[in-house]
């Protein structure tokens, strides 16, 4: 979906500068929208772009038409591609049943199956309480969500499109589906942690692309044959060249160009410094644009990149699903936790109970003592000593007075 020519859009700064000049806050004018404040501080900080409606909404409560300058005319934006995810909040718990009725169904329609999971048919949710609560001015934070039900608005806004950059990351459908499901139960266990965090759905994706990229998926047996390849030979070769590259350099192309992110934010989530961060970006796609000359451009690569994620027909679980799992995988640790408690418990109390009370002096080591016959225990008699032996026996009553004295 590409902006019109006829809607100027000023410059990102200009955005800033043009609604500070009417006076109105991020707030404000996300109020007035019906968008979030995160939302209007991602236009203003060029992240994202307004489309349709929307453009046409915040084009005009920012006066472009009539305090726009030259300069700000000429710096329109032209045809943009939509990211793979943005750094907006999350949708009203309206939009979130209805996005959950999509992920259930099946994939989104064409003309919604981008990788945003942003600006897209977020018109719907125009008047309807925001994730945010009251406004920044107000100093009040009133949340207008349950627990659940904001998570269930976080998985309907971040799972779809996460399920398909996890799938450009390993090249596997199961391995994408289960990666985002075991992430998003991660943060409904953390959730009280996950709920003011910044960005909650960058949160997510980190989590999801760390469990993606383990190591120890090499170990079981379902993961050991790669699965079957796109359809498409344009598609196959872009998903051959990415899985081709090292994790790190893979992980960091796919946030800078494809999630969209900043490269400071790049070198935040990959846990690496900015320099670092741009020279994989770099050798990233130099790598790429050798085997796909017609990749050589950034602008190209991100459309391609949005449209081989958006080729596979991927589904993702419902929230309450992954909720209910989540759940049940914490009972099944707890009560292992238990067990293994009630065990060690066990075992220390039984040791407890056999250990020694009182130091045992240890025997000393045997010694040699010259002029002794050595000790030796008694053999089997000779046929001589066992006759003697009976003999004795059988006299012992009535035998000589040396024997049995006789008392007279």
């Amino acid at each position: 979906m590409t902006q019109g020519s006829a809607t100027p859009l000023p410059a990102p700064k200009e955005r800033r500068r043009l609604r500070e000049a009417r006076a109105l806050t991020q707030a404000e004018l996300a109020a007035r929208l019906g968008v979030s404040r995160s939302t209007v501080r991602s236009w203003e900080t060029g992240r994202t772009t307004p489309r349709g409606r929307k453009l046409e909404a915040y084009v005009r409560l920012l006066g472009v038409g009539t305090t726009l300058s030259d300069d700000a005319v000429s710096s329109r934006q032209e045809g943009s591609v939509p990211v793979l995810v943005g750094a907006g909040a999350p949708p009203s718990s309206r939009e979130a049943r209805a996005a959950e009725d999509r992920t259930a169904d099946g994939p989104e329609p064409a003309e919604h199956a981008d990788l945003a999971g942003v600006d897209v048919d977020v018109d719907r949710a125009r008047g309807e309480a925001e994730w945010g609560g009251a406004e920044e001015e107000s100093g009040v934070r009133e949340p207008s969500l349950t627990p659940a039900q904001a998570f269930d608005a976080l998985y309907a806004f971040a799972a779809p499109a996460l399920v398909r950059q996890t799938y450009l990351l390993t090249g596997r459908r199961e391995l994408a589906r289960e990666s985002v499901e075991r992430a998003f139960q991660l943060a409904w266990y953390r959730w009280p942690e996950v709920a003011v965090d910044r960005d909650p759905a960058g949160w997510v994706r980190a989590t999801a692309y760390e469990y993606a990229l383990s190591p120890w998926h090499r170990l079981r047996p379902r993961y050991r044959h790669p699965e079957a390849p796109p359809a498409g030979g344009s598609e196959r070769a872009l998903l051959d060249v990415l899985l081709t590259l090292p994790p790190v350099y893979r992980r960091t192309l796919l946030l800078y160009d494809g999630v969209g992110l900043g490269l400071p934010e790049t070198a935040a989530e990959t846990e690496a410094s900015t320099p670092a961060a741009a020279n994989r970006v770099l050798h990233a796609r130099e790598a790429v644009a050798a085997r796909l000359p017609e990749l050589a451009l950034p602008e190209d690569l991100h459309r391609r990149l949005t449209e081989l994620g958006s080729a596979e027909r991927l589904r993702a679980a419902k929230p309450r699903t992954v909720r209910d799992h989540g759940e049940h995988r914490a009972r099944q640790w707890t009560r292992a936790a238990i067990a293994f408690t009630v065990l060690l418990i066990g075992v220390t109390a039984l040791t407890l109970r056999t250990a020694p009370d009182h130091y045992e002096a240890p025997l000393s080591p045997p010694e040699t003592v010259h002029g002794l016959p050595p000790r030796s225990a008694p053999g089997p008699l000779s046929d001589e000593e066992l006759v003697l032996r009976a003999k004795l026996r059988s006299q012992t009553s009535s035998g000589p007075e040396r024997l049995v004295p006789d008392i007279r």
